[in-house]
């Protein structure tokens, strides 16, 4: 089945950390950018960061600038959002996309399922 599984999230007071993992099943993601969506209830969907299919090059949203860290490891064929000194405002459902060619761009070939990040006061 060709899909991307999402593993990590769940809860975590403010400043904790969490990992996000995005797998690539039956397909390669070598050649797929890849985006970090996150939307919160009653508030529009945003991409939090991006990460290139070629070189690695990495995008993030201006409020999560330094505290979020996009990977990708394409033997693993797998995609990571590390997220540091976590605030409130980070709670949201988190989703990858898997995006062809180099940047996250245009149309999204493949969505991850969803993770539920929950940060307390």
């Amino acid at each position: 089945q060709v899909r991307l599984v999402q593993s990590g999230g769940g809860s975590v007071q403010s400043g904790g950390s969490l990992k996000l993992s995005c797998a690539a099943s039956g397909f390669t993601l070598d050649y797929y950018a890849i985006a970090w969506f996150r939307q919160a209830p009653g508030k529009e969907r945003e991409e939090v960061s991006c990460i290139t299919s070629a070189d690695y090059r990495t995008t993030y949203l201006e409020s999560v600038q330094g505290r979020f860290t996009a990977s990708r490891d394409n033997a693993k064929h797998t995609a990571y959002l590390q997220m540091d000194s976590l605030k409130s405002e980070d709670t949201a459902m988190y989703t990858c996309a898997a995006a062809p060619g180099y940047r996250c761009e245009g149309r999204y070939d493949y969505w991850g399922q969803g993770s539920q990040v929950t940060v307390s006061a």
